[in-house]
């Protein structure tokens, strides 16, 4: 489709997307080429931390473009050593390799726990991943998800991956065997509709994974970067993973994401691992500008605050209404609307100037920039409760 400004055909059509062509964003909003504005509650799935555009990333990107762009992954540079220092400082993880995207992290989190267990395990390959669990979009990735969806998609897939039941230690264990090298999970599963894992049961995890010497992998691609409150989400458990994959929120807005591991789970050897754009140095100066900001106490302070505020304003839409409850952590929450209506409300809001993300046809996601304000979250609040009243009045009509 071609229209008089824009050829939409060039494009794979791989998605629904709506026919709007956004030419600038700036903080919560949006505009689009015929200079309309949105208030934007999904801000690209989680990834503009710190809104559409923040200037301390806009100038450290101009910055480094000016300086360096790339001297390949053969050499080291300066922001990727200095990124990876302030990670290793701002967690409990001892090293760092950098990727271009969330998938690729993961990826490359299953092939070292893959050489963990030829190196240290007699050769076990085998990885506990969960049902509703989603990971990435590469073939052993899409394997290690339990997104239904996948199921029928670019057969043969990876082998090596049981799914276990989340919040069920039990259904963990009886599927550990001399085979089983890890135990992978999304601390919140983002895609199947914020579905959390309790603490407890990351505990118990935990617990389990040590007794049988297997490593623990928390992808942390949607929750991690501040998202629930804390730097990374694992810090709310009192607990630790071997392996943590960070993606999303760290670059701000650009391409960047990151494997972390202990020093003990740290065994890839030269040539195993690489990337033509992994680590260079431009994503990871944007990296910096984005820690440099989150890794702040009373940022994180305000987003948990502002997550606790949206979390009630949204459990009082459900009151009025006759709807489900509000489940995640943060500022990474979904809204359970007990009917299958999620994809109209999306729809209606996006004519109204509100962008709002449903992953499940019953359930809205919410991910606003963290450093979101209360005008913004009232305003989405007062979109949404309009559009539910509409709906709720065109229900008894009917």
């Amino acid at each position: 489709m071609t229209t008089a400004t824009h050829p939409y055909d060039a494009l794979m059509d791989i998605t629904a997307r709506p026919k709007a062509v956004f030419v600038r964003g700036a903080g919560s909003y949006l505009w689009d080429d015929g200079r309309k504005r949105y208030l934007d509650f999904v801000q690209g799935w989680a990834v503009n931390c710190l809104g559409h555009s923040p200037p301390g990333i806009a100038d450290a990107l101009a910055a480094q473009a000016k300086r360096l762009l790339t001297p390949s992954p053969a050499f080291y540079n300066e922001p990727s050593l200095k990124l990876a220092q302030a990670l290793v400082a701002n967690s409990a993880f001892d090293q760092v390799f950098f990727a271009n995207s969330g998938a690729e992290a993961n990826e490359g989190a299953i092939k070292l726990a893959r050489k963990y267990g030829s190196l240290h395990k007699g050769g076990a390959f085998e990885i506990i991943s969960f049902e509703g669990g989603f990971h990435g979009r590469t073939l052993a990735t899409m394997s290690a998800s339990g997104k239904k969806a996948f199921e029928p998609l670019f057969e043969p897939k990876v082998s090596g991956f049981k799914k276990a039941k989340l919040n069920d230690i039990a259904s963990v264990e009886k599927l550990i065997n001399a085979n089983t090298v890890a135990v992978m999970l999304e601390p919140i599963q983002g895609e199947s509709g914020v579905w959390p894992a309790t603490d407890q049961f990351l505990k118990e995890l935990r617990a389990l994974t040590e007794a049988h010497g297997l490593l623990l992998i928390f992808d942390e691609i949607q929750t991690g970067m501040g998202r629930t409150g804390k730097l990374f989400h694992y810090e709310h458990t009192g607990i630790s993973p071997d392996i943590m994959t960070l993606g999303k929120g760290i670059g701000g807005g650009v391409p960047l994401a990151a494997l972390l591991a202990t020093e003990r789970a740290s065994c890839f050897e030269h040539g195993d691992q690489g990337g033509t754009f992994n680590g260079n140095p431009i994503m990871c100066a944007a990296g910096l500008a984005v820690l440099e900001e989150v890794a702040k106490p009373d940022f994180l302070k305000q987003v948990a605050e502002t997550g606790l505020l949206l979390e009630s304003e949204l459990q009082k839409v459900s009151a009025r209404h006759g709807l489900g409850g509000v489940r995640g952590r943060g500022l990474l929450l979904a809204l359970d609307l007990k009917l299958p209506i999620a994809p109209g409300i999306v729809a209606q809001a996006f004519e109204a100037g509100v962008l709002l993300n449903a992953p499940q046809v019953d359930t809205l996601r919410f991910m606003p920039a963290l450093n979101v304000t209360r005008a913004e979250i009232a305003e989405m609040i007062d979109c949404l409760d309009a559009i539910l009243t509409k709906a709720g009045a065109a229900r008894r009509v009917a």
